[in-house]
């Protein structure tokens, strides 16, 4: 069970994070990582610090992400000190309406810095759960424990 009073300042992170990609507004996406950040895609393509993060959003928003928005579901918040949490969600870019699954696997890790919450990494996975499924019934202990 996530401890909702300690986690909104992170958890808080994503919904702006949302808010932001909803406008199209590169600049306030990318103002959510720190200037070190590393961001890794679900293609692979990895970016280095906020003004590489920013930029290549900037172009996406105007061409590939126009007019998409964030769906995320918070899975799971994990401290790992006062000043560091590891995030990790289910999310998908959507156009319309919310899909029934999210088809991605995310972990963001944050840190506080004056105060604020900012995403030091993010990595987003595409999730194959046929994938998953085959795997499950041909070794059943790859199966998470939380899902058994």
């Amino acid at each position: 069970m996530i401890d909702t009073d300690r986690t909104a300042p992170v958890t808080a992170v994503l919904d702006s994070l949302a808010e932001a990609w909803a406008r199209g507004d590169a600049d306030s996406y990318g103002a959510h990582f720190t200037e070190d950040a590393t961001y890794v895609t679900f293609v692979g393509t990895r970016y280095q610090g906020r003004q590489d993060i920013t930029d290549s959003h900037r172009s996406l928003f105007a061409k590939f992400l126009k007019g998409t928005r964030l769906a995320h579901e918070v899975l799971d918040v994990r401290f790992l000190g006062p000043d560091a949490a590891v995030l990790t969600s289910r999310g998908d870019t959507v156009k319309g309406n919310r899909p029934k699954a999210l088809t991605k696997v995310q972990t963001y890790t944050l840190v506080r810095q004056d105060g604020r919450w900012l995403v030091a990494a993010f990595h987003n996975t595409q999730r194959k759960s046929l994938m998953e499924r085959i795997s499950f019934a041909f070794a059943p202990d790859t199966r998470p424990k939380a899902a058994r």
